[in-house]
């Protein structure tokens, strides 16, 4: 089943042109959409499904700078302020809040790691405490067994990832932006090298600024155009409970298994880290670019079937701008959860947390989460008037304003409040494998 969201009414009419043309409705689309139409430009948004339907959807909903990689940590801190803002300036219920997040652990190295990183991010400003293990069994008084300590990060928070895209593409259409559902941007046109227009299934957008927010599709989009971002993705899978008289933390993860509570009151339950890895033409040309992240996380990294491969998420192809394209044919990622995964998850849950015994299984789903060689996301200008912002890496719904914020910045040629530096794709280019670290 696909993950719960919320719907979207598209406008009627694709604009003939536009001072800014985005291109893909996740949150981190929607956001770089909100923050041009709020500086008062013309800006049309096109979407091939609808608004959120991909991982954007798909995830935990955790907004968190607890562990970030130090390239991200400022942009998180960011986001999260933003979070707060666009929710009250909005006034849609995106369901965020500072509820805090938990982690919790047995396991000394993995301790000391959080340990060390608490007190890096003390000297960044960050609010982080190191739990001992009486702190720790309080504050996870719900689980059935002691723990050897933990962190929490109380500024840290989640938003709800069905309402979350939705409600800021409303915020673009209060705004005078335009947003179009199942239309699919094929290409993009070019003139003398800078951009034109944006060919879409219903017609052609004439305009000189685009951005790409395509999330898994980005890569394949960009080959289009001659442009080589290596990118990757794994499946993963994802469920939720019904709503139970549990006093469960907000949010929590342990290696095991980690729950996050949802709007309804429900809990959506994932074990961090385990994914399949469906091989398609784009992975198997990056791997070697990938392999030292794959070795990394090869205990959770499983091999998978030939879903990626019949998606058409990941093709080396070229398309036709004329014709039906990959995205016209999958309009929405949905891919089957994998089973056992699945079996495994709620098995888990049910053992370290009693009380969700008797919880009902709600849902369950899966999603293409895309990555970059080192795990940071692309956003830079790649060619004149093609801006790009994709490789989220599994981070994007959390940092999805400050990276809509930067985006929006970069294609209205602002220098952007927080540096894109460690965001361009040069970095990639050269070889640079630095997998996230602090």
């Amino acid at each position: 089943m696909p993950a719960p969201l919320h719907l979207v009414q598209s406008d009627l009419g694709l604009p003939r042109q536009a001072d800014f043309v985005v291109i893909g409705g996740g949150i981190v689309g929607v956001c770089t959409a909100y923050f041009l139409a709020q500086s008062g430009v013309t800006v049309t948004l096109v979407e091939k499904g609808r608004i959120g339907a991909e991982q954007s959807s798909r995830n935990w909903g955790w907004c968190r700078q607890m562990n970030r990689d130090k390239r991200e940590l400022q942009l998180a801190s960011r986001s999260l302020e933003l979070w707060e803002e666009i929710q009250a300036e909005t006034g849609e219920n995106l369901g965020f809040s500072r509820c805090g997040l938990l982690y919790l652990s047995d396991n000394e190295v993995e301790l000391e790691g959080w340990a060390n990183w608490c007190a890096w991010a003390k000297g960044e400003g960050i609010q982080t405490e190191v739990l001992n293990s009486d702190q720790a069994a309080h504050r996870a008084k719900a689980s059935a067994k002691p723990w050897m300590g933990g962190i929490v990060s109380p500024t840290d928070g989640v938003a709800d990832p069905s309402a979350a895209a939705p409600g800021i593409a409303r915020a673009v259409q209060k705004h005078g932006g335009s947003i179009h559902q199942f239309c699919a941007a094929r290409g993009v046109e070019r003139r003398a090298g800078a951009v034109s227009g944006v060919i879409t299934e219903q017609g052609t957008i004439k305009t000189s600024r685009v951005v790409l927010a395509g999330g898994a599709w980005a890569s394949s989009f960009c080959r289009q155009m001659g442009i080589s971002v290596p990118q990757s993705a794994v499946r993963s899978s994802i469920l939720s409970v019904a709503p139970v008289t549990a006093t469960l933390p907000a949010a929590v993860h342990t290696q095991g298994v980690s729950l996050t509570r949802r709007s309804d009151g429900g809990y959506t339950v994932a074990i961090s880290g385990m994914a399949r890895f469906d091989p398609s033409p784009q992975s198997l040309r990056y791997m070697h670019r990938f392999f030292p992240m794959f070795l990394q996380r090869r205990a959770l990294l499983r091999p998978g079937g030939l879903q990626a491969f019949l998606s058409g998420h990941e093709t080396l192809g070229k398309w036709d701008l004329d014709k039906h394209t990959p995205m016209e044919r999958m309009r929405i990622l949905d891919p089957r959860p994998d089973r056992g995964t699945i079996n495994e998850t709620l098995r888990r849950a049910r053992l370290l947390f009693p009380e969700l015994g008797a919880a009902v299984l709600q849902n369950a789903w899966a999603g293409y989460i895309d990555s970059t060689p080192d795990g940071v996301p692309v956003i830079d200008e790649l060619a004149p008037g093609f801006i790009v912002a994709a490789g989220m890496s599994g981070h994007g719904f959390g940092i999805g304003p400050g990276v809509g914020q930067m985006t929006a910045d970069l294609a209205q040629g602002k220098t952007p409040e927080l540096s894109h530096h460690p965001y361009r794709l040069a970095r990639l280019q050269k070889g640079a494998l630095d997998v996230a670290g602090f």
